[in-house]
Formats: C-alpha cells, structure tokens, sequence
C-alpha cells in the first residue's frame, strides 16, 4: 500500500506560481509513476501532468505546457508540479497518483491505484 500526500496548496493572484509536493511511501518510488491530476467543483477529474520513475518520461496536459512543470526526487520519495502564471480556471483540488511496476504514462484515472487527499489551490482574478 502507497500513501500520498500532498502539500504546497493555496491562494494565489492571477499570474503568480505555486509549487505542489506529493510525499509518497514505500520502498519502491522509483519505479512508480506518478501523476497530477485536478478537479474543480461540479467537473470531472482531469489529467495535468505525470512523470515516470525510470526513464523519467513526462506529459502535461495540453492546457498547461508552458506553464506547468513536473519533477521528481526519487531520494526523498517526492514528485513535485511547478505552477507558473496562473490563471483563475486553474482553481481546483489538486490530487497526487500513482502506479507502479514502471508503467507507461497515462492520462486517465483508471490508470492510476493510488491517490493523496489532494490540495486546494485557489487562483483569484
């Protein structure tokens, strides 16, 4: 069993930046691949980002290349989501996911068997 945990959440003004962190546990990190996904009220969750943990290959979803980043620290067992110039429908709960056996990426949630609680970042106009 894998336990996330997501911090760095918050309020932020129109064009500013946030750094998200997902701290995982387990042994096993570096083999998982690890996703971000959001969901604002009353929307479906939706695919941001992920990377994997062996060749450390990355996608973003198409709203945030540019602005989004994603990185991982496979010594402290963290994945982290650089948000840059922010925009208020970026406003959503943030969720850490993941799945192991270096499993390709994917961009739905079925994909993923593990989740964190998730962060609530609020982007004001």
């Amino acid at each position: 069993q894998v336990q996330l945990v997501e911090s760095g959440g918050g309020l932020v003004q129109a064009g500013g930046s946030l750094r998200l962190s997902c701290a995982a546990s387990g042994r096993t990190f570096s083999s998982y691949t690890m996703g971000w996904f959001r969901q604002a009220p009353g929307k479906e969750r939706e695919f941001v980002a992920a990377i994997r943990g062996s060749l450390g290959s990355i996608a973003f979803a198409d709203f945030v290349k540019g602005r989004f980043t994603i990185s991982r620290d496979n010594a402290k067992n963290t994945v982290y989501l650089q948000m840059n110039r922010l925009k208020p429908e970026d406003t959503a709960v943030y969720l850490c996911a993941a799945v192991g056996g270096y499993r390709a990426i994917v961009a739905v949630t079925q994909g993923y068997d593990y989740w964190g609680q998730g962060t609530q970042v609020t982007v004001s106009s």
